[in-house]
């Protein structure tokens, strides 16, 4: 079951913070502050796709930052588990510094909630959230355990919604920055599709 349009749960986990300090206190409402969320989940520390995906959102770091997004990944592993992941060489595969929380699920309570627990191995599937201020979710991608998720998919669902926001026209299929929205009507509708059709 989807949990688009419902309101995200607050949590309060043990973590390790972008300056490699370890709390047994995170809580996400009062550390994202009125933020949206990428709130993003993986398998475990020390596998295969997982050192990808974090990397990358690591790299995207200001991408997200210069959206006002607030980038948290979750897994059931603990949080010495993360900092050794954190002080192990990517040559060596580990991840290195992340800008980001990293947050031990150990009890596995926030997995459960978001519905996104493996059914066999109880480990989160690649799951990813987009909250936003008002705490509600407006977007939820899972994906199986082998494939990893698209990045620059996720900045353009961010995009989308903010440009959704501003202006109130919502966004067509492949839409993207630059590209115009749509007016949420019959005729918005027509408009449309009578000036993109050849684009579609």
């Amino acid at each position: 079951m989807t949990l688009v349009s419902q309101k995200a749960k607050n949590f309060i986990s043990p973590a390790i913070l972008p300056d490699g300090k370890i709390i047994s206190n995170f809580n996400l409402y009062e550390y994202t502050n009125g933020q949206k969320i990428m709130l993003f989940f993986w398998p475990m520390d020390f596998t295969f796709v997982c050192p990808t995906e974090l990397i990358e959102l690591n790299y995207a770091y200001k991408e997200f930052k210069k959206r006002n997004i607030s980038i948290i990944g979750i897994s059931v592993d603990s949080v010495y588990a993360h900092n050794a992941w954190r002080n192990t060489d990517i040559n060596q595969g580990g991840i290195g510094s992340m800008k980001f929380p990293m947050i031990s699920d150990f009890s596995k309570e926030i997995q459960t909630f978001y519905n996104i627990e493996h059914p066999t191995l109880k480990v989160a599937l690649r799951a990813s959230f987009i909250i936003d201020e008002k705490r509600i979710i407006r977007y939820e991608s899972v994906n199986d355990l082998p494939i990893g998720r698209n990045i620059p998919e996720i900045l353009r669902i961010i995009d989308a919604l903010q440009f959704h926001e501003r202006f109130g026209d919502v966004c067509p299929a492949n839409w993207n920055i630059g590209k115009k929205g749509m007016h949420p009507s019959p005729e918005g509708t027509k408009q449309y599709l009578a000036e993109n059709f050849n684009n579609i």
